[in-house]
């Protein structure tokens, strides 16, 4: 009865194809499609599937595949192989893994939907998809979000509600063309740096964001290590253009990864080795976005290097009050 179905593949417009079994019942994929090497979209939502056969693999003109609500339990393997795949819906299955290799296939990938699965965690090798623009990641179990993601130049809407994150990496601030963001129902308590975001929409309520509340605090004795004085003086140095530091840092491995964990201090700019002060500053967005109603100011984490530069008067930090 589903390969008889096939038969309803339709013709488009500019010859392209596609095919519907959604809500089939289907345990198993059609014989039948391997034989539509021209097929450009294909639904397969709302059945019983939990594989794909290899021949899928062969659809090598497929641009759009929605596999939501089935019972896929990981990403299928065979989808690598469809190379000109831009659209991919894998919603509301129980996927728990995605395979790092599913990545090498899908450079032409646009949308990914996942919302409604499982996953907890997400391989860093993500950021070979360099063509994705949405993502979809709602009602999952993910803890945390690699730094690799935010490789993604190309990606103007993220979407991680409903999930478990705790803090999101700093290096989304690299995400320029990202537009919307959506963190709600999470676990975050303080939000990175996002200045030189162009943001249009940010939604992150019901979020445990830091609350400006201030309260008294005892300031214990500052005590360097002697290799967080040698980093700074070294950082202090290596401004200076005729610095002699510069070619003996380069030809020492070691020094270069010490000096690559870098911190630059808030207040007065200079570089720094460990975390010294962990702060936050309250930043009134909505008048540059749309956000969350419930929301007026945001809490975005700040480094500061000594109680030096958080005694200093007018900057707006406030240190982080651990209960």
């Amino acid at each position: 009865m589903a390969e008889r179905l096939l038969l309803r593949a339709r013709r488009g417009g500019r010859g392209t194809r596609s095919v519907s079994l959604r809500g089939r019942r289907l345990q198993r994929v059609p014989r039948g499609l391997a034989s539509l090497p021209g097929l450009r979209a294909l639904s397969l939502r709302d059945n019983e599937l939990r594989c794909l056969p290899v021949e899928l693999g062969g659809l090598s003109r497929l641009t759009e595949l929605n596999l939501g609500n089935n019972i896929f339990e990981e990403v299928p393997e065979q989808l690598k192989y469809l190379r000109s795949l831009q659209k991919l819906h894998l919603f509301g299955n129980k996927i728990t893994t995605i395979s790092p290799t599913i990545f090498d296939g899908l450079e032409k990938l646009i949308c990914l939907n996942l919302n409604n699965n499982k996953l907890k965690y997400l391989p860093p090798e993500i950021h070979r998809l360099e063509n994705l623009e949405n993502m979809n990641l709602n009602n999952n179990e993910l803890e945390s979000i690699p730094k690799e993601l935010c490789s993604l130049q190309k990606l103007s809407e993220l979407h991680l509600s409903h999930n478990c994150l705790i803090t999101i990496p700093e290096e989304i601030g690299y995400m320029t063309n990202l537009r919307m963001l959506c963190l709600s129902r999470n676990q975050i308590g303080v939000l990175p740096d996002m200045e030189d975001l162009m943001l249009m929409e940010l939604y992150c309520e019901d979020n445990p964001l830091l609350q400006k509340q201030p309260v008294s605090a005892i300031q214990e004795e500052e005590v360097w290590s002697l290799k967080e004085i040698a980093a700074r003086l070294i950082f202090s140095q290596l401004t200076k253009e005729d610095s002699i530091l510069h070619t003996a840092v380069k030809q020492n491995l070691e020094a270069c990864s010490i000096l690559s964990k870098k911190q630059v201090c808030a207040q007065c700019g200079q570089g720094f080795l460990n975390i010294w002060l962990e702060c936050v500053r309250f930043v009134n967005v909505r008048q540059k976005m749309k956000i969350s109603r419930n929301v007026h100011l945001l809490p975005v984490r700040t480094l500061l290097c000594s109680y030096k530069c958080f005694n200093h008067p007018g900057h707006g930090f406030f240190g982080i009050a651990v209960p």
